[in-house]
C-alpha cells in the first residue's frame, strides 16, 4: 500500500502502450487548472505597454508522434519516443534504478496558467516507469509517490527513491516491490522552502562518484552509508540540473548561462575561508552564449528588446538553459564522449557543446556554426533534462507545455504573448524522448545482477552511467567479500575510467590500501594519478614527494593540494617546486588552500628565496594571494607582521608592490574590482607603516596602494577614526529570532547568496558587508516583500540581476532572517522586530513592481539607529 492515498487509477497496475496511448485531440485536452485567486497583471515586469513583434498564429498542440516528426536531430541520429502522456504529465526529471526502471517527476503543479494556479495544490507526482518488452518504450508505469506539492527531484537509491518536496528531501522505500511507495524517512529538512520560488530552490539530488549525494544550489552534501544519513555545509552552484563526467567533475548551469563547473571540489575552499578570490568554484566552461533556434521564438520573457531576438525573431542568447548531461554511453560516435548536450527550451533545442581541458581547467565550443544538435518547430517542445540511459542512449525530458516562465519573472510582454497565442492550455502533456544512432540496432538496457559480485564486473563496463550505477549499489551494500575484486579493476581494468570507477568505489566501502593507492600513484594514465593523489593519505604521503616532477599538471596541482597542507620544510620545498614548474592557473589556489592560519610563515620562507631574473612567486600571483589572505583573516598582530614584511623588501620592488596589491585586496583579476575592507583596529600605530609611507612617497602608484591600507586600519589616536564599536548583545527574543533567521537563510537564501553569504558569481551578489543588508532597515525589507530590478551597486560592484519577491515569507519570517543576516558574518547592524517590518509593509501597501535602486535610495524611511560595522577583535 501506498503512504499517501493514491489518485489515479493506474497506481501499481501494468498497462499497455495501447491502453496509455491516445489521439491527438485527447491529449490536447487542458487539465482544468485548480482555482487560484485572479492576479493583479499590474505586477508583471517590464513596459506595461507592448507590441507584439512576431504576429504568429497559435501553434497546434501536437500529438506524440506528430512532435517527434517536428524535431530535427543532427545527422546520423534519430529520436525515439519513450513515454508520453497520459503515462507521463509535466515531467521535469528523472532517474534509473538499476533494473533498468525509471523514476520520473510529475511537476504537474507549475504554472497552469499565467497567474501560477496549481503551485499551491498537493498534485505532483513520482511516476515509476518500465519497459517490460524491451523495445525502448516504457508499457508499464505506477505512482511511486502522490500529493506532492511541486517536487523537483528524485535519484533511485536501495529500495526506492530519494524525493525532492520543498522543504524535504525523503526517501521513500517500496518494500514489496510493487512500484508503490510504502515507507518513508525524512533525510532533511532544509531542502528549499513550501511553497518558495521554484526557478531557484535546490534541486537535482545525484550521486556523484566521490559518493556524496550533491544538488543544484544546495548548501549540504549528503553521505549515505551503513543505511544512514549524514549531511555537512558546502558550496553547490547552479539553477537547475546537475551531471557529472567520467572523472567526478560535476557541471551545472544557470539559465543565461550554458555551463558551469568547480575545477576543484568545494571541501578545497573550505580549508582556508581567508582565500576569498576563488578561481575554480562555479567556473564559467562556457563562453559563448549564443543559441541557433529552428523557427521564431517570439514568446520569450524579454522579447521586447533589442538584443534578445534576431531580426528573424529567433532567440539570440541563451536565457532558459538548464539540465545539462555530460554523455558518457557507448552508443555514440566516440567524438560525442564527455560532450555536454544542454537543454534551452525557450528555444525549443538541444545544444552541444564540446569541452576540451588544459592543466585542470575547462573550456567549451559549438558542435555546429548556426545550428544545433536538436531543434523543433513545435513551441511546446520544452526540454528541461537531459540524461545518459542504461543502454548508451541520450535522453531528453520534454515539460511539453506553453508556459516555462513562473509568475514572479512574467514580463508584459511574454503575457501578452501567450494569451495572443493560446499558449497556457494544455498543461497535461509530457514526453521522454532517446536519441539513438541511425545505423545501429537498438540498444539493450543493462540490468545490474542481484548478486555483489556479479555487479563488481560492470564497474569496468565502457558505459558511465552503468559504471554509476554499480558503484552507488555495492557502496549501499557495503559488502566486503567484493573488495579484491574491485581492487583487481583498479589496478588493471582496460579503460582508465574504469580504474579511477573503482578507486572511488573502494573509497566508498572504505577499503583503500597503500598498496591500490601507490599502484595508482605510478598509473600511465594522468587521471589515474589525479584521483590517487587526491585520495592517498599519510601512509603513502611519501609517494608523493617522489612525483613533483609529474608531466600533467593536473596531477601537480592535486599534489600541490596535499602537500601546502603538510607541516614541515620539506614540504615548502616541494610546494616551491610545483609552483616554479606551473602549467595551471589553479596552483595558487590549491597551494593556499593548505595553509590557513600559516600563511605569514610560509610567505616568509618563500620570499627568503632569491627573485633571479624571473619571479616566479610574483608572476604566479602567489605572493598577493597570501598577502591578501593574511589581511583578510584580520588578525592585529599577523596583519602588523605582515607590514614589517613589506617594510623589508627593496623599496618599489616588484615582490613589495605585490604585497601592497595583496594587502589592498586587489584581485588578480585584472577585470574585477577590489571590494572595500572593514576597518581593523590594531593597538598602535605601526612603525613599519610610518617607514613604507616615507620610502614609497615618490612612487604614485606604491603611495596609491599604501593609502588604501592605511584606509583599513585604525588604532588609538588616529585622527578621523571613531573608536571601536560597542556591539549590544543580543537579548533572549532576539536570539531565538536569529536562530529562527538562521533556518529560513539556509533553506532559501543559500542557495543563491551562498551559507558563508559570499554571493555566486554569475547569479547573486555577496550579502556580507553589503550596504543593502546592514544599513537602513527598510531597504532589505522591501526588497524581500516586492523584488528589486537590477543594475544594483554592492559594495562597488554593479550587478545587473534580479531578485524575486518572496510573498510568502510573513512578517515574523523577514523580521527573522534580516536578524540573521545583519548580526551574522561579524555584522553588528541592528536586529530587526515584526513591528518595525508590520510599519514598512502598511507604509508600501499596494505596491506590486520590484524596486530599483535608485528608487530604494530615494524613499528611504527613518528607522532604527544602526551600530556601526564591526571591526575585528
Amino acid at each position: 500500500m501506498s503512504i499517501r492515498s493514491l489518485a489515479l487509477p493506474l497506481t501499481g497496475i501494468a498497462l499497455s502502450l495501447a491502453t496509455l496511448s491516445s489521439p491527438a485531440q485527447e491529449a490536447a485536452k487542458p487539465t482544468p487548472p485548480p482555482a487560484a485567486p485572479k492576479e493583479d497583471r499590474t505586477k508583471n515586469r517590464g513596459p506595461e505597454s507592448v507590441e507584439l513583434k512576431f504576429k504568429l498564429p497559435p501553434p497546434p498542440v501536437l500529438s506524440p508522434e506528430e512532435a517527434v516528426k517536428a524535431l530535427k536531430v543532427a545527422k546520423g541520429f534519430k529520436v525515439q519516443l519513450v513515454a508520453a502522456e497520459p503515462m507521463v504529465e509535466a515531467p521535469v526529471a528523472m532517474s534509473w534504478d538499476d533494473q533498468g526502471r525509471l523514476y520520473v517527476v510529475e511537476m504537474r503543479g507549475y504554472m497552469n496558467d499565467v497567474n501560477g494556479a496549481g503551485e499551491d495544490q498537493p498534485i505532483g507526482r513520482i511516476k515509476r516507469l518500465e519497459d517490460t518488452d524491451g523495445d525502448g518504450k516504457m508499457d508499464k508505469a505506477a505512482v511511486f509517490v502522490d500529493k506532492l506539492l511541486m517536487p523537483r527531484g528524485v535519484m533511485a537509491l536501495g529500495d526506492g527513491a530519494v524525493v525532492a518536496e520543498p522543504p524535504n528531501l525523503t526517501f521513500y522505500h517500496d518494500t514489496d516491490g510493487d512500484g508503490v511507495a510504502d515507507k518513508q524517512e525524512v533525510i532533511g529538512g532544509s531542502y528549499g522552502s513550501a511553497g518558495g520560488q521554484p526557478e531557484h530552490m535546490a534541486n537535482s539530488p545525484t550521486w556523484c562518484m566521490d559518493n556524496l549525494i550533491w544538488s543544484a544550489g544546495y548548501g549540504q552534501r549528503i553521505r549515505y552509508s551503513q543505511g544512514k544519513f549524514t549531511s555537512e555545509p558546502t558550496k553547490s552552484g547552479g539553477q537547475w540540473g546537475l551531471t557529472q563526467d567520467d572523472w567526478g567533475r560535476r557541471y551545472f548551469n544557470y539559465n543565461s548561462d550554458l555551463l558551469r563547473s568547480d575545477l576543484l571540489p568545494p571541501a578545497v575552499y573550505e580549508r582556508n575561508p581567508n582565500l576569498t578570490d576563488r578561481l575554480a568554484l562555479n567556473y564559467q566552461v562556457m563562453k559563448d552564449q549564443t543559441t541557433w533556434p529552428a523557427v521564431p521564438t517570439p514568446g520569450v520573457n524579454r522579447g521586447y528588446t533589442e538584443k534578445q531576438l534576431r531580426p528573424d525573431g529567433r532567440l539570440a542568447t541563451v536565457t532558459g538553459t538548464c539540465g545539462a548531461g555530460i554523455y558518457r554511453g557507448d552508443l555514440f560516435p566516440k567524438e560525442f564522449r564527455g560532450n555536454a548536450f544542454i537543454p534551452e527550451p525557450c528555444g525549443y533545442l538541444v545544444k552541444r557543446l564540446v569541452l576540451s581541458e588544459s592543466g585542470g581547467v575547462l573550456s567549451a565550443k559549438n558542435a555546429y556554426t548556426e545550428t544545433e544538435f536538436l531543434t523543433s518547430t513545435d513551441e511546446r517542445f520544452r526540454p528541461v533534462n537531459a540524461y545518459n540511459g542504461p543502454d548508451g542512449a541520450l535522453y531528453i525530458v520534454d515539460m511539453a507545455r506553453g508556459i516555462v516562465q513562473h509568475k514572479f519573472f512574467l514580463t508584459h510582454y511574454l503575457v501578452a504573448n501567450i494569451e495572443a497565442r493560446k499558449l497556457e492550455q494544455p498543461v497535461n502533456l509530457g514526453r521522454i524522448y532517446r536519441i539513438v544512432p541511425e545505423d545501429k540496432p537498438a540498444p539493450a538496457t543493462v540490468k545490474l545482477p542481484k548478486d555483489s559480485a556479479g555487479i563488481v564486473a560492470l564497474l569496468a563496463h565502457a558505459n558511465g552511467h552503468v559504471r554509476d550505477t554499480a558503484q552507488r549499489v555495492l557502496v549501499e551494500r557495503g559488502d566486503a567479500s567484493v573488495v579484491p575484486a574491485i581492487a583487481e579493476i583498479a589496478a588493471k581494468a582496460e579503460l582508465p575510467q574504469a580504474r579511477v570507477q573503482a578507486l572511488w568505489t573502494l573509497d566508498g566501502l572504505k577499503a583503500l590500501t597503500p598498496e591500490v593507492l601507490t599502484a595508482a600513484l605510478k598509473d600511465s594514465h594522468e587521471k589515474v594519478r589525479v584521483a590517487g593523489v587526491r585520495l592517498a593519505n599519510l601512509l603513502v604521503m611519501p609517494e608523493l614527494y617522489k612525483m613533483l616532477d609529474d608531466s600533467s599538471a593536473e596531477v601537480r596541482v592535486q599534489l600541490a593540494l596535499q602537500l601546502s597542507a603538510q607541516p614541515g620544510p620539506d614540504a615548502m620545498k616541494s610546494v616551491l617546486t610545483l609552483l616554479k614548474k606551473g602549467g595551471s592557473p589553479l596552483l595558487n589556489d590549491a597551494i593556499t588552500s593548505g595553509l590557513r592560519g600559516r600563511e605569514l610563515e610560509f610567505l616568509q620562507a618563500l620570499l627568503a628565496e632569491p627573485a633571479g631574473k624571473t619571479d616566479t612567486l610574483v608572476a604566479s600571483g602567489l605572493v598577493q594571494v597570501l598577502a591578501n589572505c593574511i589581511t583578510t583573516e584580520r588578525k592585529s598582530a599577523r596583519v602588523s607582521g605582515l607590514l614589517e614584511v613589506v617594510a623589508a623588501q627593496a623599496t618599489n620592488s616588484p615582490r613589495q608592490l605585490a604585497l601592497l596589491n595583496g594587502m589592498a585586496g586587489t584581485p588578480l583579476d585584472k577585470k574585477a574590482k577590489a571590494q572595500p575592507r572593514k576597518l581593523l583596529y590594531l593597538e598602535a600605530q605601526p612603525a613599519a607603516l610610518t617607514a613604507l609611507s616615507a620610502k614609497l612617497a615618490s612612487n604614485k602608484a606604491a603611495n596609491t596602494l599604501l593609502t588604501t591600507v592605511d584606509k583599513a586600519l585604525a588604532w588609538p589616536g588616529k585622527p578621523g577614526v571613531p573608536p571601536p564599536p560597542v556591539v549590544k548583545p543580543l537579548t533572549v527574543d532576539q536570539q531565538a529570532q536569529f536562530e529562527k533567521g538562521k533556518l529560513i537563510y539556509a533553506g532559501l537564501c543559500a542557495a543563491c547568496h551562498q551559507p558563508g553569504g559570499t554571493g555566486l558569481e554569475g547569479l547573486a551578489p555577496p550579502v556580507v558587508d553589503s550596504e543593502w543588508v546592514i544599513g537602513a532597515v527598510d531597504r532589505p525589507a522591501r526588497i524581500i516583500m516586492h523584488g528589486l530590478s537590477g543594475p544594483v551597486t554592492v559594495s562597488g560592484r554593479t550587478w545587473h540581476l534580479e531578485m524575486p519577491p518572496l510573498p510568502h515569507l510573513t512578517d515574523d519570517d523577514i523580521a527573522n532572517v534580516l536578524t540573521y543576516m545583519r548580526r551574522e558574518w561579524d555584522h553588528t547592524a541592528s536586529p530587526v522586530s515584526t513591528k518595525e517590518i508590520n510599519a514598512i509593509r502598511t507604509a508600501n501597501a499596494g505596491r506590486t513592481k520590484a524596486w530599483t535602486a535608485d528608487e530604494l535610495r530615494k524613499t528611504v524611511k527613518p528607522a532604527a539607529k544602526e551600530s556601526p560595522k564591526a571591526a575585528a577583535k
